[in-house]
């Protein structure tokens, strides 16, 4: 029987490769936060595997629109987008889904130099529609991001932004200021849930929320679009009562009109120990801000076509404009693209996003 003993995420050689897949080696089986380290008595007993991915594999997902695994369901709805970080985080997530990157110590292993224009450039070239600041937050690194937004916006390409929202006052003008878009995680609606479990704080992120919905504007003077993820984690942030006190205060503070996205968890990182998000309460989450008034509301990270879907948000009309299964969207009689206008075809009601 075979024992995998650490596995730490992705490698691009940037020295000899026989070079870069032993020190990744030496990470896996000593810094994998899963496993006990591996001991010197077990070395002679180790094998590495190295998976080696072609260039085409991304082209074999062609029905897997990239913008709504952001996500992003009323910002030019699957259009392709050009997805990077870089390493570090300034939250400390016990639930990390790239803690490989997000928790990684030497940039080194895990990148390669390329320059705003370079990035912009090569977004370009492959027809990308989008270029997306993810995988660890991109506040960390807001000078590049900056820099490349507005290189990418040089070249017709959106920048978006996948973010916590853990920022200082005095970062935000700038920072959205450079984006057409953004995704922020309100991961919870207690202080006690953010700071034991994220290490930041709510309040932080509260205002952050409210300056990028309310204040922040594009070059053009147009809203950034923004949509918000709550990562639902059995126990610890899906109670009923914290999930009414957050839409309630998205419908006070921002309007029923910011998507919101709730999300189901799967084990990772630090919680390995709790089980993943019943499909069951993503159904109830999905009810109660509804029943808040929010008018669109998404199931993620499960196959769920109601959950999915956008609606029309008149309760007279209530017809699908976006049905979706997953990240697929089956049928769009709402974006420019598939010839929508933006509004309901069916009643005429105007909806809320980028079309």
């Amino acid at each position: 029987m075979t024992l995998v003993r650490g596995c730490i995420g992705s490698l691009v050689a940037h020295q000899p490769l026989g070079k870069d897949v032993i020190a990744h080696a030496v990470d896996a089986a000593t810094r994998d936060p899963r496993f006990n380290p591996v001991t010197a008595a077990e070395y002679p007993l180790l094998n590495i595997e190295v998976s080696v991915l072609g260039g085409g594999s991304q082209r074999q997902l062609p029905s897997r629109p990239a913008m709504e695994k952001k996500p992003l369901n009323h910002f030019h709805p699957g259009s392709s987008v050009l997805s990077f970080g870089t390493a570090g985080c300034n939250s400390g997530c016990r639930f990390c889904q790239n803690f490989d990157i997000a928790k990684a110590r030497s940039i080194d292993k895990l990148s390669v130099g390329a320059s705003p224009e370079k990035i912009a450039q090569i977004a370009a070239s492959r027809g990308i529609d989008s270029v997306a600041f993810t995988y660890n937050d991109p506040i960390v690194f807001a000078e590049y991001a900056i820099d490349t937004a507005q290189a990418c916006r040089a070249l017709g390409i959106h920048p978006i932004a996948v973010t916590a929202g853990y920022m200082s006052a005095e970062a935000r003008p700038d920072f959205y200021a450079a984006m057409d878009a953004a995704n922020i995680d309100l991961k919870g609606f207690t202080e006690d849930f953010y700071w034991k479990v994220t290490g930041t704080h709510l309040a932080d992120v509260l205002a952050t929320i409210d300056y990028a919905v309310n204040e922040a504007r594009t070059p053009e003077g147009e809203h950034v679009w923004v949509e918000l993820t709550t990562l639902l984690i059995p126990g610890l942030n899906d109670d009923d009562a914290q999930l009414h006190a957050e839409c309630t205060w998205i419908g006070e503070h921002l309007g029923p009109d910011v998507p919101l996205h709730f999300s189901a968890f799967h084990p990772s990182y630090r919680m390995m120990d709790v089980p993943p998000t019943p499909h069951e309460t993503l159904t109830r989450t999905r009810a109660i801000a509804l029943a808040e008034g929010l008018h669109y509301v998404y199931a993620g990270n499960v196959h769920d076509r109601e959950g999915d879907t956008t609606y029309c948000p008149n309760p007279q009309c209530h017809a699908k404009l976006i049905e979706r299964d997953w990240y697929r969207i089956i049928a769009d009689r709402l974006s420019a693209s598939s010839g929508g206008n933006g509004h309901c075809p069916q009643c005429g009601t105007a909806i809320a996003g980028r079309w």
